[in-house]
């Protein structure tokens, strides 16, 4: 999910009807400058008169919940920092969080299959080593270790 995210490939979910944000009038400037931009993270807005953005669709990821509070959040960010943080660290946050969810909980049985899959998969995945909270997702252990742990040393 990071990973289509730094692509530029985010997949959009388009509004069945555009939704109008009434900003002031540079805010939208600010934003229309970088429509392009954020259509790459999967927001599609246009300008709509002098202090209205017309906004047609969003990051699947993100959902429909807000668009008012994205988009006017994205106006706040240009202003003060001259980029779209917000958007940025929506999209992180939500892909984080849906991976959290889809992981693999304890004591599920994997195969065999299963496993091979997720160990070549983490070779591959930037920061494998945690979760998103931090947590290791594997520990390295030396025979010494293991027969301490059976009582056999």
């Amino acid at each position: 999910m990071r990973t289509a995210t730094a692509n530029g490939r985010v997949a959009t979910q388009g509004l069945l009807v555009p939704e109008v944000v009434e900003l002031d009038e540079p805010a939208c400037d600010r934003l229309e400058a970088r429509a392009a931009e954020f259509a790459d993270l999967g927001l599609e807005i246009e300008r709509f008169g002098p202090a209205a953005m017309l906004v047609r669709s969003v990051p699947a990821l993100l959902g429909t919940k807000d668009v008012q509070a994205l988009v006017r959040d994205l106006a706040d960010d240009l202003a003060a920092y001259d980029q779209a943080i917000s958007l940025k660290e929506r999209l992180d946050h939500v892909a984080a969080t849906m991976a959290c969810h889809g992981s693999v909980r304890a004591g599920r049985v994997l195969s065999v299959t299963e496993m091979n899959a997720l160990l070549r998969e983490m070779e591959v995945t930037p920061h494998s080593g945690q979760c998103n909270h931090g947590r290791p997702t594997w520990v390295k252990l030396a025979l010494g270790d293991v027969e301490k742990l059976f009582g056999r040393k």
